[in-house]
């Protein structure tokens, strides 16, 4: 008989449902010649916003420089850009030293996480989150522990909720500011609040805000970093994926702020864990410094008139007119988290319900629970498409669920 290979028992508890069978659903049916509509992932070429021709023009002219491998912390240029971006908005204390530019945030957040945690450390992630960071976690050999993120509240974390969650095997804790999937964007109390829980119980603060350039009407987005100042250790993740509309090119950095002095060891290990990769792709690598010094192009985008910006309120205004569903108007970002009344809509299986609607309408959308939300109550919406195309979305939705009511 022949043995058996089977997945490492690792991959036990790790989940990326943005990616996952309702996706083999969705290309099973499109194999079938169906044309499935995929509202799952915020990936902006597919619905029509290009790149900025700078940029564009900047990876292209660097090519015939860009054929060996660079620093495993990215290209100096790059690194400079990112550091004298934090320095204007106020962080005069980081260098070129302390940021690593990666294969977009995702890689950078498991180059990260591998590096800090050891077996049963605990970090505290936000539910709903993006779901990376918890498979990331466990991965890595922590637990993520998910703090509730309150609907009632416009999505803002409960930091009475993550006071209550904090055990002797705490080590972190993730914010995702601007929020994807819920699309809140925190007050500069909220953040000042969450780093004051960081201080006062020696956790290291990882914030993620690689939405901080698309957010809405009067929002404004506060860097953790901000705040967190010399005495907590604070790493901050963003790139050029979303607000410069280059998901394929794989641009991410992350900027370390704090007391580096008493984070030395780890610091070591994720260097280790950077050269053991060699480096970041190099020809994107050209994009940052034009993209952070040039023009920032994505602010049309975010005010009224702007696609982002008239997709989302359109969205969560056709979501909300729908009987029994409810949806807090995002902020910021790309998607919205609209909720499902139970007693609406008696659902027990998220994903079995988005994978109904999928076969029936063909749209794709993520159920809420594979963004480690405790109840079969959300769905996650992408407003990125055409507002015509929205509109028919959301109809089908709406035809759909006329049927389950």
């Amino acid at each position: 008989m022949v043995r058996k290979i089977r997945q490492s028992r690792k991959l036990q508890n790790v989940r990326y449902d943005v990616r996952g069978p309702i996706l083999l659903e969705a290309q099973r049916l499109e194999a079938e010649g169906h044309h499935i509509l995929k509202l799952n992932i915020g990936n902006t070429a597919p619905f029509g916003f290009d790149a900025p021709e700078a940029i564009v023009a900047d990876i292209v002219h660097h090519l015939p420089d860009a054929q060996g491998y660079s620093d495993s912390q990215g290209i100096y240029p790059a690194r400079t850009a990112v550091a004298q971006y934090y320095q204007s908005h106020g962080l005069r204390d980081v260098g070129v030293d302390d940021v690593f530019i990666g294969n977009g945030v995702s890689e950078l957040i498991g180059m990260v996480l591998q590096a800090f945690l050891d077996d049963g450390n605990e970090i505290l992630v936000p539910a709903p989150d993006y779901p990376l960071w918890t498979g990331a976690v466990t991965l890595s050999g922590g637990t993520a522990v998910h703090y509730e993120c309150d609907e009632s509240n416009g999505w803002n974390p409960d930091l009475v909720d993550i006071e209550a969650k904090i055990t002797e095997h705490t080590q972190g804790l993730v914010i995702i500011n601007p929020n994807n999937p819920t699309g809140a964007v925190y007050s500069e109390d909220v953040v000042k609040g969450l780093i004051d829980i960081a201080r006062r119980h020696e956790l290291v603060v990882f914030a993620d805000e690689i939405y901080e350039k698309i957010i809405f009407d009067d929002a404004v987005h506060h860097h953790a970093a901000t705040y967190a100042g010399s005495d907590v250790l604070c790493l901050t993740f963003s790139g050029l994926s979303k607000a410069y509309r280059v998901c394929g090119y794989r641009a991410g950095w992350l900027m370390i702020s704090g007391p580096k002095e008493v984070a030395e060891d780890f610091l070591e290990g994720l260097t280790l864990v950077a050269n053991m990769r060699m480096c970041a792709n190099v020809p994107a690598q050209h994009a940052i410094q034009t993209a952070l010094g040039g023009y920032q192009s994505v602010e049309e985008l975010v005010v009224p008139g702007g696609r982002f910006y008239e997709q989302s309120k359109l969205a969560s205004r056709l979501l909300n007119e729908i009987p029994g569903v409810s949806n807090v108007e995002p902020m910021g970002a790309l998607y919205c988290f609209p909720r499902l009344d139970p007693e609406v809509y008696p659902i027990d299986d998220d994903e079995a319900f988005v994978i109904e609607l999928l076969r029936a309408k063909k749209i794709l959308v993520t159920h809420g629970t594979g963004f480690n939300w405790p109840r079969p109550d959300h769905f996650r919406l992408v407003t990125l498409p055409d507002a015509h195309v929205l509109e028919e979305a959301i109809g089908r939705i709406a035809e759909f669920l006329e049927t389950r009511r």
